[in-house]
């Protein structure tokens, strides 16, 4: 046995090479001490060198820091001696996906299939790609590992949106739109959404950052201008935006960052199990100094995300929840709301399988009912905060890219550069399920894919307000 430290924790003993200990390590993945978690697989490796389960999770890790390279490099070592292990080839296949290899990270999701061919997660990664097209011999290979109403839970949702997206591009819309049914459905039953809290939450906000109170709490916060947020709901172009960003020089994209999020659950005192908090309210109580700390702190935890470049782009979507803390602890960072066709925007979330978090996406209901909230919200910023967030309408961005790249730009302070327009050929690692989309010029054919359904997204119309 060895002694294993958590960080912060009582020291625990796991044995080497086991369950217990890679558990460890993926928890410390979900909780972004990636460092930690490089540290204590390098530990593990040192006893168990050649391990393709350390080695993938080593490769996981360098992934999450933005070292794509290494990452490569330690997923290729794995299966050059293991060929046969179906996680790192799945996890090789992301990688290459995320450096834009798109033709390598397919063949390589072919490999995990050919080694299982139930994994559902590696025909998942193929849909996720966006325009790859399945051929009517996957189709039937899904049909035939998806069960009734047996099997595991996850691998089962994985392989309902794989169908649902094999059965839309081949124009089968009703009998895509139950897969996609079948697969929020199961979803939904592993991770629990209350409409109902969240809008609590958005009131809670609202009352609390009025006007008056930003009145009284002015000044103070770190004055730095590197960041540039980016928010919204999933799947509303904010993938895009970064990329027109970070094909600037003065600015670089990293990811879905979650230090926002870290810092508002930790002024709440929220256990990650549990509702209860003090945010928002106790954002009252900070003093000038304590928010320039926060502002600090938060420069500090996402500097392991940036090269060197004056600017970064932090696209985590919830963050619009939390501009007024943005604006309490970073009163020079620059906000940008990505907005999209509310019926466009909600069912591209809808058929879309987030690795984690986004539960409100599991019904169409709970969809609407989230994307009024967010209107909600956004329009008290607006009012509480003019001229503080740049909103950018994804439809306006197709139909006047210069016109709006330029708006976008003079928002952010930056000069405009001609590479921006061409934010196709920026050569960059993108982890986001838009990253194939965005390396192509923009095309208007998603506009009006909800249609295809309409007939189908009754509830959504009525939660949003539209029937």
């Amino acid at each position: 046995m060895k002694p294993l430290r958590m960080p912060g924790t009582a020291t625990e003993f796991v044995q080497d090479y086991s369950p217990g200990r890679i558990d460890y390590l993926r928890a410390l993945l979900r909780r972004q001490k990636y460092t930690d978690a490089l540290e204590q697989v390098n530990l593990s490796l040192a006893n168990n060198a050649g391990s393709p389960h350390y080695l993938t999770l080593k490769g996981v890790i360098l992934v999450r820091m933005g070292d794509h390279k290494a990452a490569l490099e330690t997923l290729e070592a794995v299966l050059g001696c293991h060929p046969f292990h179906a996680p790192a080839q799945l996890h090789y296949g992301h990688t290459l996906k995320s450096a834009g290899r798109f033709k390598e990270s397919i063949a390589a999701y072919r490999r995990a299939i050919k080694i299982r061919p139930t994994h559902g997660e590696a025909y998942w990664s193929l849909a996720n790609l966006k325009t790859f097209r399945f051929t009517l011999d996957d189709i039937e290979s899904m049909r035939t590992a998806i069960t009734s109403d047996a099997g595991d839970a996850d691998n089962q949702s994985h392989l309902a949106f794989a169908m649902g997206k094999a059965l839309e591009d081949h124009q089968r819309f009703d009998q895509s739109f139950q897969y996609y049914c079948r697969g929020n459905a199961i979803r939904a039953k592993e991770h629990h959404y209350d409409p109902g809290i969240n809008q609590l939450n958005t009131e809670r906000v609202i009352k609390t950052c009025t006007e008056a109170f930003y009145a009284a709490h002015s000044g103070g916060g770190c004055p730095a201008r590197d960041p540039i947020f980016i928010v919204g709901l999933p799947r509303a172009g904010s993938t895009l935006l970064e990329q027109i960003l970070a094909s600037h020089s003065m600015v670089e994209g990293t990811a879905e960052l979650p230090d926002i999020i870290a810092i508002s659950r930790k002024l709440g005192g929220r256990k990650r199990d549990s509702p209860d908090t003090e945010y928002p309210e106790i954002l009252a109580d900070l003093s000038p100094e304590k928010r320039h700390e926060l502002g600090q702190s938060y420069l500090t935890s996402t500097q392991l995300q940036r090269a060197g470049k004056p600017f970064f782009v932090d696209k985590m979507p919830n963050n619009f929840l939390h501009i007024g803390l943005i604006h309490l602890i970073l009163p020079n960072a620059k906000v940008i709301d990505a907005r999209r066709h509310p019926m466009a925007g909600c069912f591209s979330a809808y058929k879309q399988l987030f690795a984690q978090g986004q539960s409100f996406t599991y019904t169409l209901s709970d969809l609407g009912r989230y994307y009024r909230d967010y209107l909600n919200v956004m329009e008290h910023w607006n009012k509480v905060l003019p001229g503080r967030v740049l909103r950018v309408q994804y439809e306006e961005v197709v139909a006047s890219p210069e016109v709006q790249i330029r708006r976008l730009l003079s928002h952010c302070d930056l000069p405009f550069e001609p590479q921006c327009l061409k934010f196709y050929e920026t050569e960059r690692a993108v982890r986001t399920p838009s990253s194939e989309q965005v390396r192509q010029p923009i095309y208007t054919e998603a506009l009006q894919q909800w249609r295809h359904f309409e007939a189908h997204l009754g509830p959504l119309k009525r939660a949003l307000d539209l029937c």
